[in-house]
């Protein structure tokens, strides 16, 4: 178990113009999630709030276990300031150990206010900017804005958008997906009961990509679509660094690829043995030695819940032998070590409320990789 750092430097709070417009100390490029990490974005759970379900997009995305009426049926509005105190709690001693590892950490902007927002045909409020992973995915030196299925999250990379000047500065690109319209019959009710996501627009959250130099991992599921992975291809071709997408089907329906695999290093992955069996391992792991992850820790059950919990393995890879785990789940830890990674153990206490663990929470602008071949 890795010794907690001390701080080498104090990030500003959110908000403070001049800390938010820093510039990368280092030419901004991440095309990984385990080389060596310079530079990321924490989030923050400030102004969180959870849509109702009785919006199909929430329904979708937050609770796609449930049917119609069992989700309707879920608390909504803003999570309680004990939640939100406690997370930031939390988020802050990740930001802590992150810059005592020489780590320069942004932070996400929270809401500001619950102002309503829509489009025609639908109305919402905001979610919060709790996990930044979901709403931009990073291609090397380019940060593209995705174009999330859920109505509440429409606006969720504003929250980053003080950051562009940075990348910008640093020599990178900030792009983004078309605006989705996100109509009613986006959301389709199968014979089961359960709700799935149409093929009528290009949509996906960036929680659905994983990056492994010039490969990609991209999940379809009900944060993911074809039309977004069609449209995912499209832009590689336009960005010309030889990128691989490898699709990832019947998998697992819910949402993001990050509680089903995790990369922990060149020829090592952590798989989730629920969802993946010997024969299902995707062929690009082809030769890649695998870590299936123990069960997860038992705690508190709720049904409404944003996470299962198998956010257990949502971990986020500071360096290729060291690891940021959630501290609740001590078989995980002990399985890492094995394998020669030093874990750092940390506190993140309602993870599965606000749906998302260290993986979620944090997007890596800066890593020491490249467009490396690791499949082949």
């Amino acid at each position: 178990m890795a010794d907690i750092p001390a701080t080498h430097h104090t990030t500003s709070a959110p908000g403070s113009d001049p800390a938010w417009r820093a510039v990368s100390r280092v030419p901004v490029g991440s095309w990984d999630e385990f080389t060596r990490l310079r530079e990321v974005v924490v989030g923050t759970a400030t102004g969180a709030t959870i849509p109702s379900a009785t919006d199909s997009s929430a329904w979708l995305n937050l609770y796609p276990e449930l049917s119609r009426a069992r989700a309707a049926g879920a608390p909504a509005g803003p999570l309680s300031s004990r939640v939100i105190g406690e997370t930031e709690e939390d988020l802050g001693e990740l930001v802590r150990v992150l810059e005592g590892l020489d780590v320069t950490v942004h932070r996400a902007q929270g809401a500001a206010d619950a102002a309503p927002f829509g489009a025609p045909g639908w109305q919402s409020t905001g979610m919060y900017a709790y996990c930044p992973r979901d709403v931009a995915l990073v291609l090397g030196p380019t940060v593209v804005e995705t174009a999330s299925p859920t109505r509440a999250r429409y606006f969720e990379s504003f929250a980053l958008r003080h950051l562009v000047d940075g990348v910008l500065t640093a020599g990178g690109q900030w792009l983004a997906m078309p605006q989705p319209r996100l109509e009613e019959s986006t959301y389709l009710e199968d014979g089961s009961g359960r709700v799935r996501l149409a093929d009528h627009e290009p949509l996906f959250e960036a929680a659905n990509v994983l990056r492994l130099g010039r490969d990609l991992l991209y999940q379809v599921s009900g944060s993911g679509n074809e039309r977004g992975l069609q449209w995912l291809r499209s832009l590689l071709g336009l960005l010309g660094e030889g990128f691989r997408v490898h699709p990832l089907r019947n998998m697992y329906a819910g949402t993001h690829i990050d509680s089903t695999i995790a990369l922990l290093r060149p020829g090592l992955v952590l798989l989730n043995p629920r969802r993946v069996t010997p024969e299902t391992v995707p062929r690009c792991f082809d030769g890649w030695e695998v870590v299936w992850c123990p069960e997860p820790a038992p705690g508190p059950v709720n049904p409404f819940d944003l996470s299962s919990p198998w956010i257990s393995m949502n971990l986020l890879m500071v360096d290729t032998d060291l690891a940021v785990v959630d501290a609740a789940h001590p078989a995980l830890v002990r399985a890492l070590e094995h394998y020669g990674i030093d874990v750092i153990p940390l506190r993140l206490r309602h993870a599965r409320t606000l749906g998302g663990g260290f993986h979620c929470v944090t997007l890596d602008l800066t890593r020491d990789g490249g467009p490396q071949d690791y499949t082949r």
